[in-house]
């Protein structure tokens, strides 16, 4: 299998799973194997506090400064997931210096939703 270049062009794709609970961050190389992960919970955040923006930032911050230093200029980013934290890891991910290629949007969406339970 090839390995990925280690030139400073390198292709990253960034998902955000985001939930009113938590915020993880995963980012992977153009293959999908993972460079760097981080969330709220590992950067030190309990409880409610979690699920807040400043969080979000902060497990952005913390996943991107590790490939960062590996010479990454260009990222794609796919966010997925309801809450605040959507925008406020945007902005991290725009402040790092890092050209974004694309920003696709991921959550899923029911198409009709769930069957109701039948009443008697």
């Amino acid at each position: 299998m090839l390995e990925p270049p280690l030139s400073c062009q390198l292709s990253i794709t960034r998902k955000s799973a985001l939930s009113f609970n938590n915020t993880i961050v995963t980012v992977t190389d153009v293959w999908g194997r993972v460079v760097s992960w981080s969330s709220a919970s590992t950067c030190g955040f309990k409880g409610t506090r979690k699920g807040t923006p400043l969080a979000a930032q902060t497990a952005v911050g913390n996943a991107i400064r590790a490939v960062v230093d590996q010479c990454m200029q260009r990222a794609e980013v796919m966010i997925k997931g309801p809450g605040l934290e959507r925008d406020a890891a945007l902005r991290a991910i725009r402040r790092s210096g890092i050209l974004l290629s694309f920003v696709r949007d991921v959550t899923p969406m029911p198409h009709n939703g769930y069957r109701h339970p039948k009443k008697t």
